[in-house]
């Protein structure tokens, strides 16, 4: 089996997840949904929704997001894993019958997510929670926001992060389904390019907090993909 990445914007790429599946040699497809059709998703065992500057809420413009929200559904029923990060996991809410709409304002860059009490006793959380280094748990730690729209949690899904600017950070679904309004995925290089108009203290921060979040993302992929790799 392998994993089925979609992306709503070149832009905005699978950057670690890659590296990670390359790296266990996991096969993998990249769909650039603006110029791609998305293939048969009988062979794939797991759904990955990238980010995009645009609004779920703009199908009628984005044709190909009905499709995601489709697909969503498609694997939920069907047992299979999905993740959904910013964009993605707002296509997730949305297919899952909540409301997605324009946050109090946008949150970019380095800002602290903190875990909610299904957040701890989730498994995969507990594996972003845990310091790549030192190995103890940390309810509250940074990661790497670039949004301005948010969601509501979906009826019978589990919310496990919160900010100060945005309570639903992140959502699970079922036993296989991970929404991060935060982008996990980001390299160094995807942090500077996104940034090359932003303020200077935000790079300082990059270089501050990466690897040790790349450290947490790493630990997350290892338990996501586990099934896969083995």
């Amino acid at each position: 089996m392998s994993v089925l990445i979609l992306k709503n914007i070149r832009t905005e790429g699978p950057g670690t997840i890659v590296d990670f599946l390359r790296e266990n040699n996991v096969p993998y497809e990249v769909i650039e949904l603006e110029s791609e059709r998305v293939p048969d998703t009988a062979m794939f065992d797991t759904l990955v929704i990238m980010g995009g500057p645009m609004s779920v809420n703009e199908s009628d413009t984005y044709t190909f997001i009905k499709k995601e929200e489709e697909l969503v559904r498609d694997f939920l029923k069907a047992n299979k894993k999905i993740l959904g990060i910013c964009l993605g996991a707002q296509i997730m809410a949305k297919a899952l019958g909540a409301k997605v709409y324009k946050g109090p304002a946008p949150e970019i860059g380095w800002h602290d997510i903190e875990l909610t009490e299904a957040g701890i006793r989730d498994t995969m959380m507990k594996k972003i929670a845990l310091h790549p280094k030192a190995g103890d748990f940390w309810k509250k730690f940074k990661v790497f926001h670039w949004h301005g729209e948010t969601f509501d949690i979906p009826s019978e899904a589990d919310r496990l992060a919160k900010s100060s600017l945005y309570p639903n950070q992140a959502f699970k679904y079922g036993n296989d389904a991970y929404a991060f309004q935060f982008h996990i995925e980001v390299t160094k290089n995807m942090v500077y390019d996104w940034l090359k108009n932003e303020p200077v203290d935000i790079k300082t921060d990059t270089e501050k907090f990466y690897e040790t979040y790349h450290g947490r993302a790493v630990n997350f992929y290892k338990a996501f993909f586990k099934r896969i790799i083995a």
